[in-house]
């Protein structure tokens, strides 16, 4: 019975945020605006660790962790959880990341909600890849009343 919550549930979420992501690609993605040299390294069994670090503009230097995994079996597609921080100045600034992945040949696309502990919403697209060793991604600011 938890199990089929918690698939309902990542359903639910996916399709929400597949109606906002197909609106959203409409538009043309820069993935230059912000972009990160990322280290990699992958732990056994079903899930991948991932560390990764680089500059994103204001925030200067942001350092993030992943872990991927594939709960449904897809192979070529799966979620993701995560955690960053950085500190621009005095104070540190923290973030959850969650959403889903999809592997296109040699990379990873990756979308993502992120919730920041300054109390705001990103929407995160991005390109990981694995080969080259190199993350790339678009983060917009969704504004919540």
């Amino acid at each position: 019975m938890k199990s089929i919550m918690k698939m309902k549930t990542l359903l639910g979420w996916t399709i929400l945020m597949f109606a906002f992501v197909q609106g959203t690609l409409a538009q043309e993605v820069d993935f230059s605006a912000a972009s990160f040299d990322s280290t990699f390294t992958r732990y056994g069994g079903k899930a991948f660790e991932v560390s990764a670090s680089g500059e994103a503009g204001g925030y200067r230097k942001v350092y993030l962790s992943y872990t991927f995994t594939d709960d449904l079996g897809l192979k070529d597609a799966g979620e993701f959880t995560g955690f960053a921080w950085t500190q621009p100045g005095e104070t540190v600034v923290t973030a959850t990341l969650q959403c889903a992945y999809f592997k296109q040949g040699s990379i990873f696309k990756l979308y993502s909600w992120d919730i920041t502990s300054e109390r705001k919403l990103n929407m995160v697209i991005g390109v990981m890849d694995f080969v080259a060793g190199t993350m790339k991604s678009d983060v917009r600011e969704v504004v919540v009343d």
